[in-house]
């Protein structure tokens, strides 16, 4: 499938990572996950997700090492990235939008449709 929307979860809490893993794949799109950024970045690197969903506090490789790295490799520069975390400061909001990422939203102002919503929002804003 072309259109096939596809978003890479990277979060380090299994629970909330299972489930929008589960929300995401009910309403048709591809998933896949992983539990921290390095992890993630190596699977980002397969060209396969053209939307990351990001954690910025993750064991090892943190959000902000994640997003330094993909924009840095001509492999994944050009995947769209949502931030999802509970760091509301606006100095840590401020620094990771001025890294390129496509929006960033706090987990706890989000419900799992709203993150559906914005996900297919930047995804038809990408390729739009």
């Amino acid at each position: 499938m072309e259109n096939e929307i596809k978003v890479l979860i990277i979060e380090d809490d299994k629970f909330l990572r299972d489930l929008l893993s589960k929300k995401l794949e009910k309403v048709g799109f591809s998933v896949d996950t992983a539990d921290d950024g390095l992890s993630g970045f190596k699977k980002a690197q397969t060209g396969w997700p053209n939307i990351i969903l990001l954690d910025l506090v993750l064991p090892g490789v943190d959000g902000f090492e994640a997003v330094s790295l993909l924009k840095k490799d001509p492999i994944t520069n050009k995947i769209a990235i949502i931030i999802l975390s509970n760091l509301n400061q606006q100095e840590d909001i401020d620094k990771i939008k001025a890294m390129g990422v496509s929006d960033y939203l706090i987990k706890a102002l989000h419900t799992p449709d709203e993150i559906v919503e914005k996900i297919k929002a930047v995804y038809h804003k990408k390729d739009g």
